[in-house]
Parts: structure tokens; C-alpha cells; sequence
């Protein structure tokens, strides 16, 4: 199970949160503001925090900024408030997402997977000598690293840390783009040609591995016994 910190001064808002996310399997801890907060994180450790903005004496920003300080848990921002300003400056504090109230639940759900994924994926990756690095944001095959862009980068490790599983071009917008991106199908299929291009380019044999599964998406096809994680 997943465990999740809910951060809002407001009792019901919490209240519905947990009503939202426990049939779902998570753990969900609840506190009114950002010292309770605080004293939460220095004894837990929880997966992703739920953050609201606008809370008395400590804000959510100046909270966020906080624990960056000493921790990379993920966070989502929780606001009223939509302004582009305010989701920018979340951002740059930190955040790794946003909401705005009123949210649909599925939504809220939606957001919390695509980021417990995302940060849950293997650091460093082989297969058959391409080794795929999170922490240099760098891919090499013998000695050689290939230039990839930031989206291929992320879509190829997505589909390296998902081994034998179909990745719909759907999970491909919600996981590199976002939820609300107006990104069109042809942009996944080109990016997905760039990296094939620039693989096999390197003089890795990136068709025995990267498969089109027609009509829905991509999977990375690894034999049994291949796949390094490290």
C-alpha cells in the first residue's frame, strides 16, 4: 500500500481526500497545518504528499520550499486557486503537480498513479548492453552515449521499467506530457521513430526489443533473463 500525507486546515476537505483515496488502497495521514506537517515527515516516511496552498501562518509554497530542503517525496499542490502564476510558482518551488478545487476524483487518482510511477521507476537500467541512467539522465550502448531528447529519454526508460507490458499512447500522454496536453497520437509514433532511428544508429538492435503493438501503443519485449535491472 501507498501512503499518503494530506496537508489542509480545512477538517473536510481532508475528510473527503480519505474518502476519495482509502477504497483505493492508500494509507492516508491527515494534518491541519505545516508544523504538524513537519513533525509528521521528521518520523514517517509516506510515498506523496497533498498539499494545500492557501493554509494560515505557514503557506503551502513556503511549506513545499521546506521540504525540499530535505526531502524529494512528491507532491502534488491543492488550490482554489488557478491562476497560471500561482501553478508556476508551486512548480518552481518544488511541486511536481498541481490541482485545482473543485476536482473530479478520478482525476485526483489519475495524477497520484502517473506520479508514484514516475518516481518509483528503476535509477539505472541494462538490457544487453544499453544502459539507461535516471540520475545522469543519460543513455549509452558500447561506450557511446546517444543523444537523445528529454521526452525520448523519458519514454524509453517508461517502456525499459515496464518490461513485456503494452504502454498505450494514452499512458504515454499522461506520463511524459500531462494530463491536459493537446498532444496528438502521430507525436508519440514520431518520437518513438527518433529513438528506434537513433538506437539502431548506436549499433543497438532495437527492433528485437522495441515492438508497435498496432492500434494501442508500444512494449519493450525482453527474453527471460535479459533484463539487468540495477
Amino acid at each position: 500500500m501507498n501512503s499518503i500525507l494530506l496537508v489542509d486546515d480545512e477538517q473536510r476537505m481532508l475528510d473527503l481526500l480519505a474518502l476519495y483515496l482509502k477504497p483505493h488502497g492508500y494509507v492516508c495521514a491527515k494534518v491541519k497545518s505545516a508544523m504538524e506537517a513537519l513533525n509528521y515527515l521528521d518520523k514517517e516516511n509516506v510515498d506523496i504528499i497533498l498539499l494545500d496552498i492557501m493554509m494560515p501562518e505557514i503557506n503551502g509554497w513556503q511549506l513545499c520550499r521546506t521540504i525540499r530542503d530535505f526531502s524529494d517525496v512528491p507532491i502534488i499542490m491543492i488550490t482554489a486557486r488557478d491562476q497560471q502564476e500561482d501553478i508556476v510558482k508551486g512548480l518552481r518551488l518544488g511541486a511536481d503537480d498541481y490541482i485545482t478545487k473543485p476536482f473530479d476524483e478520478s482525476e485526483l487518482l489519475a495524477r497520484i498513479e502517473a506520479l508514484i510511477r514516475r518516481t518509483t521507476s528503476k535509477a539505472l537500467i541494462e538490457v544487453d548492453g544499453l544502459f539507461w541512467d535516471k540520475d545522469r539522465f543519460e543513455i549509452t550502448y558500447d561506450n557511446q552515449v546517444i543523444p537523445l531528447t528529454p521526452k525520448e529519454f523519458l519514454m524509453l526508460g517508461h517502456l525499459m521499467n515496464h518490461p513485456n507490458i503494452v504502454v498505450t499512447r494514452e499512458r504515454f500522454f499522461e506520463f511524459i506530457w500531462g494530463l491536459h496536453a493537446s498532444t496528438e497520437a502521430r507525436t508519440i509514433d514520431s518520437h518513438v521513430r527518433n529513438i528506434r532511428d537513433k538506437l539502431r544508429k548506436a549499433g543497438f538492435p532495437i527492433d528485437l526489443y522495441l515492438k508497435t503493438v498496432w492500434g494501442i501503443g508500444y512494449k519493450w519485449v525482453v527474453p527471460k533473463g535479459k533484463t539487468d535491472r540495477i
